[in-house]
């Protein structure tokens, strides 16, 4: 059977893992001095020369190693014995005190340093790159190797999981940047070339086709319309090049469909039209802004064909454009008056055939923009205009919050706390300088140990849990902890003013 393979989940050795694509989806960039010129008409049966392109984005290519250091950590583990065995004496007779909890215990362990390897764009000459987000998911350094062999080290602009797409930078003048192509403008049938770094052979070059536009492979959480080609794409290609025969970018390799791990003729790339934005958004915001209508639902022919599994005739007027299954509550699409079971056909007068057509067009845009919609209801044309809103329901510009705005400092508790408190795991509140904790009347010692229902271990941990919260629809901390003294504490901590 058929699976999309995550081939960006590296392999992990000891020492070393394998980096590569994953499977699971406007900006004014410096070009080169010399534009590549337009793709050369061809007639039709003629072979085509990609030696130019090959020639042109090859040094715009470069190879990407992400190392993570080794670092303890607490994990847990199943005791099957602890609570059967748990001693009423307070540990007198050597096993411990039972902690009620199922037979779960902490105990601290070391990772292996890891090294991984993917590929990047150079987009200006003055040193940025694209890059797949999984490339440098985790990094503690970065070293990036041109195609002429020099290496620098690089820095982590801004990542964004929901396009995996990273805009990482090195410190360098005059770089081959490549040129961007529109690509929108790629038409299905034309030549194309992936260049990359798969399986330790640097700086490699594949032919093939473009098979396939605006494929969605429907990743929940995921932007996926992408470029399909039968260029050969395998592990340490995931954030290379696919080129057309001018040498111009038109997607970043992302992904392939295999049963394998590798290449069986089918992979994907993330269009330059999404990465742009993407780009244009870290540089400017420090974060995506994502625009979004709110609906669920799916491809026309697919709610037809299950219709039909189920025994039902349905005729809504067209087997191409995008069924509304659900409109979410204060969405664009509400305050617009879509409902269920309404078809949108076309987006701003472009025709949407397919779901990922609309991902692809919405991921272009930004909270606050103006759509236009066609589509039937009841088999009857309609128009309306919607304003797109952001993850909060709103049109404002969303930032990441720093665990800053929180006005604390915090510390992993010690062993000694762990052991008088009966707790595995826990962040103390060092000071309560001000801020979103002193609002909320979070004392100083408290001790963290959740918060919206994450445990909470280190630093790093409250730091994701405080961004991921500040960009979504309720932005409030919703903690639980302990106090000193052992009694329990609960506080809801909003990261917005009123």
């Amino acid at each position: 059977m058929k699976k999309i393979v995550n081939v960006a989940t590296p392999a992990v050795c000891v020492v070393a893992l394998a980096l590569s694509v994953v499977a699971f989806n406007k900006t004014n960039a410096a070009t080169t001095p010399n534009q590549a010129p337009a793709v050369t008409n061809v007639m039709a049966g003629q072979p085509v020369d990609l030696t130019y392109a090959a020639e042109k984005s090859l040094p715009s290519v470069v190879y990407i190693k992400n190392t993570q250091n080794s670092k303890v950590q607490t994990v847990e583990y199943s005791d099957p014995f602890e609570d059967f065995f748990s001693d009423p004496f307070g540990g007198f007779f050597g096993r411990g005190r039972g902690n009620g909890n199922g037979g779960r215990r902490q105990r601290q362990v070391e990772t292996p340093k890891r090294v991984a390897a993917g590929s990047g764009v150079i987009i200006s000459a003055d040193g940025y790159i694209v890059t797949n987000n999984h490339v440098v998911d985790g990094a503690d350094e970065l070293l990036v190797t041109l195609n002429d062999n020099k290496e620098y080290s690089a820095r982590i602009i801004g990542a964004d999981a929901t396009t995996d797409l990273a805009l990482i930078k090195i410190d360098g003048k005059n770089l081959p940047a490549i040129q961007i192509a529109n690509s929108d403008d790629v038409k299905v049938g034309e030549w194309v070339l992936a260049v990359g770094n798969p399986l330790g052979l640097n700086n490699t070059v594949t032919a093939g086709i473009v098979s396939a536009k605006a494929r969605s492979m429907q990743e929940p959480g995921k932007v996926t319309s992408m470029i399909q080609t039968d260029a050969a794409i395998n592990q340490g290609n995931s954030g290379g090049a696919l080129v057309n025969t001018s040498g111009a970018l038109i997607g970043i390799n992302a992904m392939i469909y295999s049963q394998t791990g590798s290449n069986i003729g089918y992979g994907f790339a993330i269009p330059t039209s999404i990465m742009n934005k993407v780009v244009d958004d870290i540089k400017k915001y420090g974060t995506v802004q994502r625009a979004m209508i709110g609906i669920q639902g799916g491809d026309v022919s697919d709610y037809v064909d299950s219709e039909k599994e189920k025994g039902n005739e349905v005729d809504l007027g067209t087997m191409e454009g995008i069924y509304i299954g659900k409109v979410v509550e204060g969405s664009a699409a509400e305050d617009a008056g879509l409902k269920e079971g309404d078809v949108i056909t076309h987006i701003d007068g472009q025709k949407v055939p397919k779901f990922g057509d609309l991902t692809g067009i919405i991921a272009q845009k930004r909270p606050g923009d103006k759509i236009t919609i066609n589509y039937l209801r009841n088999k009857q044309k309609k128009t309306a205009t919607l304003t797109l809103k952001n993850e909060k329901g709103n049109t404002k510009v969303v930032k990441d919050a720093d665990i800053d705005v929180l006005g604390g400092q915090f510390k992993s508790i010690s062993d000694s706390q762990k052991e008088q408190l009966n707790i595995g795991y826990g962040l103390q509140v060092m000071k309560v300088n001000g801020g979103k904790l002193k609002d909320a009347g979070v004392p100083q010692g408290f001790i963290i140990q959740h918060v919206n229902e994450q445990s909470v271990k280190t630093i790093e941990d409250l730091q994701k849990i405080v961004k991921d919260a500040s960009k979504s629809k309720e932005p409030v901390l919703y903690i639980q902890g302990i106090y000193p003294t052992g009694r329990k504490g609960y506080f809801a901590v909003p990261l917005e003013d009123e």
